[in-house]
C-alpha cells in the first residue's frame, strides 16, 4: 500500500478523534457535539467552514491554485438508536445510542484527509468536505440538498465511502451503476373486530388477516418480479394484542422494501396495496395504508467510478481493488446526492465479519487500522482529479 506517511504518523491522534466520537454518539439531526468537533477541527486546520446546513451538517472548503474545478467528499456523522454491548474504554456514554455503522470512522477519515489537504495543497481547484447528518433512515443528504448544498458549494462530482465488514483490510470495492438499493418503508393497520379468544366466530380476527398478508406479500417478490431483478420485502414489526384471551381490534404491520429499478419499485408498492385491499375486503375488515419512498437507489456514474477505481488501485495495488462488486440491498441516502451530481460510492474493507463485527450489531466497532487507508484514498482521489498543472 502507498499510504501517505504524514497521515500514518498521525494515526494515534486520529484514533483518539474516532474513539471520542464513538463514545459520544448522537442520533439524526442531534449531532450537535459531533458537528462542533468537526467544525473546530476544520477551523484549526485553517479551513473556512459553514455550519447548520441541513440542520446539523458542516461543510469545509479547501482551495488552491487557479482552476475552477471542484469536487465534493462526503462523510456521515449520525449514530443508531441501539444499545451498545461493548465494554472497552471508548464505548458509548449515551444510553440507547451507538455508532453501530462506523460513521465515527467515516467522519474521522475525512477529517484526517482534510487536515492533510489543507497542510499540503498538492492540487489545483476546490474541495468541499461535506459532513452530513441523519443518514440512518432520516435523509440527511436530502436535507442538505434542500438547504442549498450544491448551490452554495458547487461541485462537478461527489464521492462517498463506507466501511464494509467482511472485506479484508487493505481492499476496496465498487461498481458502476446501482450499488445500493432504494429503501421504502411501510405501515399497514388492519382494523378488524375484537372479541373473546374462545369465541372467534363473533369477531373479525386481524391477526389471522395479518398472517395472510405477510405470506401473500412474499409472493410479490417470488411471482411478480422478474427473477433476474433484485427485490426484498421484509416485515420487521407486528404489533397487536394485550391479553391471553382477547382477539385485538387491530394489528399494525411495519417493514421495509428494497429494489434497484423504478419499475420494480412501483410494482412492489402497487401489488402490496392491491393484495392488502383484496384480503381485507374478503375478510370484511378495513385497513389504513402508509408507504414512503425513503431513499433512492445509489447509482454510480461511469466516469467517476473509473476515477475512484484509479485512486484505489494506485493506493492499494490493482489486485486489492474490485471494480465489479455485487450490489447490496442495503440502502444509502448518498443516492440523493448522486441524483443531483455524478459521483461514486465505494466500500473500504473493515476486516472479518465473524461473530460481532457486522454493521448494526451491538458489539460492532469501527476498525481504527483503516483510518490511514481511507484518509490516503481521499487525498489521492483529490490529487488525481484536481492534478496541479506542471511546467513543461
Amino acid at each position: 500500500m502507498k499510504l501517505i506517511p504524514a497521515i500514518v504518523e498521525k494515526h494515534a491522534s486520529h484514533t483518539t478523534w474516532r474513539r471520542d466520537i464513538h463514545a459520544h454518539p448522537e442520533l439524526a439531526y442531534e449531532e450537535h457535539r459531533t458537528a462542533q468537533l468537526v467544525a473546530e477541527k476544520l477551523s484549526g486546520f485553517g479551513i473556512p467552514i459553514e455550519t447548520g446546513i441541513g440542520r446539523t451538517g458542516v461543510v469545509g472548503t479547501i482551495q488552491n491554485g487557479t482552476s475552477d474545478r471542484c469536487i465534493g467528499l462526503r462523510a456521515d456523522m449520525d449514530a443508531l438508536p441501539m444499545q451498545e454491548h461493548n465494554d472497552f474504554g471508548h464505548r458509548s456514554t449515551n444510553d440507547g445510542v451507538m455508532h453501530g455503522c462506523g460513521h465515527d470512522g467515516h467522519t474521522t477519515m475525512l477529517l484526517a484527509a482534510a487536515e492533510h489537504l489543507s497542510a499540503h495543497r498538492n492540487f489545483d481547484g476546490t474541495v468541499h468536505v461535506i459532513f452530513q447528518p441523519a443518514e440512518e433512515g432520516e435523509a440527511g443528504a436530502k436535507a442538505m440538498i434542500d438547504d442549498g448544498l450544491f448551490d452554495r458549494f458547487p461541485v462537478e462530482a461527489v464521492y462517498g465511502m463506507h466501511n464494509w465488514p467482511g472485506h479484508e483490510v487493505g481492499k476496496m470495492a465498487t461498481r458502476s451503476g446501482p450499488i445500493m438499493a432504494a429503501m421504502d418503508v411501510f405501515e399497514v393497520k388492519i382494523i378488524g373486530k375484537g372479541g373473546h379468544g374462545a369465541l372467534p366466530h363473533l369477531a373479525i380476527d386481524p391477526i389471522l388477516i395479518a398472517a395472510q398478508l405477510v405470506t401473500q406479500w412474499q409472493g410479490v417478490v417470488s411471482r411478480n418480479i422478474n427473477p433476474i431483478e433484485a427485490a426484498v420485502l421484509t416485515v420487521t414489526q407486528i404489533h397487536a394484542g394485550d391479553a391471553w384471551a382477547v382477539i385485538p381490534n387491530e394489528v399494525i404491520l411495519r417493514g421495509t422494501v428494497r429494489s434497484f429499478k423504478p419499475a420494480t419499485r412501483e410494482l412492489l408498492q402497487h401489488r402490496m396495496k392491491q393484495i392488502t385491499a383484496s384480503i381485507c375486503e374478503g375478510n370484511d375488515c378495513e385497513f389504513e395504508w402508509w408507504y414512503d419512498h425513503r431513499f433512492p437507489p445509489t447509482i454510480n456514474s461511469t466516469a467517476e467510478t473509473l476515477a475512484a477505481g484509479r485512486a484505489a488501485s494506485e493506493l492499494l495495488g490493482q489486485p486489492n481493488f474490485n471494480s465489479d462488486i455485487d450490489p447490496s440491498t442495503g440502502s444509502e441516502d448518498f443516492g440523493y446526492m448522486l441524483e443531483e451530481k455524478p459521483g461514486c460510492y465505494i466500500f473500504i474493507g473493515n476486516g472479518p465479519s465473524d461473530g460481532d463485527c457486522l454493521l448494526h450489531n451491538p458489539k460492532y466497532d469501527f476498525n481504527d487500522e483503516i483510518i490511514p487507508i481511507g484518509a490516503s484514498y481521499w487525498v489521492g482521489l483529490v490529487e488525481q482529479e484536481l492534478a496541479s498543472l506542471k511546467e513543461p
